[in-house]
Order: structure tokens, then C-alpha cells, then sequence
């Protein structure tokens, strides 16, 4: 039963600090912004290899490829950042686009190209985020899912980090909601 306390207490660990309080003033919160959180919050349980992020100035470069929703939010959520490392949100649109690109997140409506952004990222170490049913299975690293009662989680593939030479937190995996060692 100790473990499953630990883990509750970690994802309310990370779903508090992955909200921004003004947020909350600013109006409702969305599926889209909960997501941005998310990923605003991923990088800081990324180990990248080298030479990625070497110096503590260098910003953490959010890539989003079909979602402009997501990339608004994690827009609103740069400007506010305080702290830490500079973050910088960029869309992108092909491969070439992943070039000095730490975090790809790629939104369903682009699901059909995915597996080529998927491999590229792979190859340049770059953390894949995605939000549809059976995107682990083409190779993304992070995979956002709803709940049944409406709540945003994620899921993780290790095998996908390690082929990206990514180090994934224990802290990011205790509150995942679930942790596949091979790709589903």
C-alpha cells in the first residue's frame, strides 16, 4: 500500500507545481492548457545528451507540430516563467524543424505524418510528447491520455527514451500513469 501512497503523493507533487496560479484567474482551465503544464514541467525531469543543454542559460526549445491550441498555452506560459532556464516555444513544420529542439509535442490532427517526426526526433535526442491512442506504439517517448472521468494524464515508453538517449526521472515515472519497458 506504501508505494501507492508515494505515487499519489508524487503526482500531486507534480500536478501543483505544473500549474501556473494566475492561470487559474485567466478563465477556465482546458484540456489544452493542462497539457502545456505538462510539458512546460516535462523538461525539468529530462536528463538529454550531450552537448544539449550544457549550460544553464541555454533555453529548454518546446517544438509543436499540429496543435496551435497547445502552443498558444505554452506560449502564455513562457512569458510568465521566473527562474530556471529560458523556455522558447516554436512550431514546427517538417523534420528540419527539430534542430536545436529539445521537446517535440505532436497534436492528433497530424497523427497521419507522425512516424517520420517520430524517427527524426528520435535520432536527434529529442523527447517525443504526443496525445492519441497508440502513438507509443510509433515510437513517442510520452503519450497524453484521458481518463474516464476527464482527467489528463500520461503514459511513457522507456524503450523510445533510451533510442533518444534520454534519461527519464523516477520522479516522472512514479506519477505516469503507466510505464511501459517496451513499446506497447
Amino acid at each position: 500500500m506504501a508505494p501507492l501512497i508515494h505515487r499519489v503523493a508524487a503526482l500531486a507533487l507534480v500536478l501543483a507545481t505544473a500549474c501556473v496560479p494566475a492561470r487559474a484567474q485567466d478563465g477556465p482551465i482546458t484540456e489544452e492548457s493542462i497539457k502545456a503544464a505538462f510539458l512546460y514541467k516535462f523538461p525539468g525531469f529530462v536528463d538529454w545528451p550531450s552537448p544539449a543543454l550544457e549550460r544553464s542559460d541555454e533555453p529548454v526549445v518546446i517544438g509543436v507540430y499540429g496543435s496551435d491550441d497547445v502552443g498558444a498555452e505554452l506560449l502564455s506560459l513562457s512569458a510568465t516563467r521566473k527562474g530556471g532556464r529560458p523556455l522558447v516555444v516554436k512550431s514546427v513544420r517538417n523534420t528540419e524543424g527539430l534542430k536545436d529542439t529539445h521537446v517535440l509535442f505532436i497534436g492528433a490532427k497530424e497523427r497521419s505524418r507522425a512516424p517520420e517526426m517520430i524517427r527524426a526526433a528520435q535520432h536527434a535526442g529529442v523527447l517525443t510528447v504526443t496525445d492519441w491512442d497508440g502513438a507509443l506504439r510509433m515510437g513517442s517517448v510520452i503519450n497524453f491520455v484521458t481518463t474516464p472521468d476527464g482527467r489528463v494524464r500520461f503514459e511513457i515508453s522507456l524503450e523510445p527514451a533510451e533510442k533518444s538517449r534520454l534519461r527519464l526521472s523516477s520522479r516522472l515515472l512514479a506519477v505516469a500513469q503507466q510505464v511501459h519497458s517496451v513499446r506497447p
